[in-house]
């Protein structure tokens, strides 16, 4: 946009002024070269350039071109005119009706996994289809049916200050000691775990959570209580579960410094190694708190664990892993965890029938199923 009062000094992108133009015309009667009236203002060459050959007209009866700062200054406002962002709403109807669907539908999807999931099967052309961003923005400016209130990540943002405190508690490794390969998510069988309570009630059962880093698939068993005694107990289970392959599967498990876990690092052998975050720094695995947070839309806080069963427990943990997600190219981690398998399987194929109920080509289900050892 112009401005009213004349300045050397301009920002990256800004346009021409009026008086620039003016200057421009006078400069070029002078005689002067486009290079240096660029260098005069202060303008890129090619603004100069494109400027004298809009605003060149025909004088003398069409027989002499000459530039005209009006001439040019007409010329860029038709140009303004025409100068807005285009609203696809309409071009979009069909891909935002897709959308709805899959929010309010029986997935109960994001937005992003929507748009994530109709990009990466291609039901629609990128042209019929917006982005993750313009689709929050309809939401907000009310142009859908969805509201800010059925999105269940939107409105829970934290936006307080994280405190670090001092460490009072320490039950073995640090994870300040963790390979780095750990944090890089290249290589498959890093684990965090944490446990997820709703009631305080003396022998309420709670959800023991494991993710595996680099797939993002989460196991969630329902524990008898919140002793270290019974988490232990289904850790040990979930492992021998997979047999002589537990070593592929679980190379190391990240848990915090909660009593429950203070049993964990009895786990530990020749293949299976544990690390503890610090003391209050549940950043430091993420992924789990963020399952975890993905498990309250199921199991909000305050009520009674008890009240489900070990399967439906295993079903919320099949939603959230048949999940598109962004960070995995919009594939699941259902689909990669399978994947991972499969290639273990394939170098070592195993003895025993039982393991092979496990395999990529078996229902995740299933394997969440036999994983449910209580209650």
């Amino acid at each position: 946009m112009d401005k009213t009062n004349y300045t050397t000094e301009h920002r990256k992108g800004q346009h021409l002024l009026s008086e620039e133009r003016h200057e421009i015309e006078v400069r070029m009667k002078d005689g002067w070269s486009l290079y240096r009236i660029a260098k005069h203002l202060g303008r890129p060459y090619n603004t100069i350039k494109n400027e004298v050959k809009r605003g060149t007209v025909l004088l003398y009866n069409g027989k002499q071109k000459r530039y005209k700062a009006d001439a040019g200054e007409q010329v860029y406002r038709e140009h303004r005119k025409n100068c807005r962002r285009q609203n696809c709403f309409l071009k979009a109807a069909r891909f935002l009706a897709f959308v709805t669907s899959k929010v309010f539908g029986e997935e109960n999807w994001s937005l992003d996994a929507a748009f994530g999931a109709a990009l990466r099967s291609g039901e629609f052309c990128r042209d019929e289809m917006v982005c993750t961003k313009t689709l929050y923005h309809y939401v907000d400016l009310g142009l859908l049916s969805i509201k800010n209130i059925d999105l269940p990540e939107k409105l829970r943002r934290s936006t307080k200050a994280k405190k670090s405190r001092e460490n009072k508690r320490n039950l073995g490794t640090s994870i300040d000691e963790r390979p780095e390969i750990v944090d890089l998510r290249t290589e498959f069988g890093h684990w965090e775990a944490d446990t997820v309570v709703s009631k305080k009630d003396e022998g309420e059962p709670c959800v023991l959570t494991l993710v595996e880093r680099m797939t993002r698939m989460s196991l969630w068993i329902k524990a008898a209580n919140h002793t270290a005694e019974a988490i232990q107990e289904a850790l040990e289970s979930v492992m021998a579960y997979f047999d002589e392959h537990k070593g592929d599967v679980f190379k190391t498990i990240t848990g915090d410094n909660g009593s429950e876990f203070a049993n964990l690092s009895l786990l530990e052998d020749g293949n299976l190694n544990v690390y503890f975050t610090h003391p209050y720094s549940s950043w430091e695995k993420g992924t789990n708190e963020c399952h975890n947070k993905m498990l309250r839309r199921f199991i909000p806080k305050g009520k009674s664990i008890s009240d489900y069963t070990a399967d439906d427990i295993c079903f919320f943990a099949d939603c959230i892993n048949g999940l598109p997600r962004k960070i995995l190219g919009y594939a699941t981690p259902e689909e990669l965890f399978d994947r991972q398998l499969d290639e273990i399987y394939a170098l070592c194929p195993p003895r025993e029938p039982l393991a092979l109920s496990i395999r990529g080509s078996a229902p995740l289900s299933v394997l969440q199923r036999q994983l449910s050892f209580y209650l």
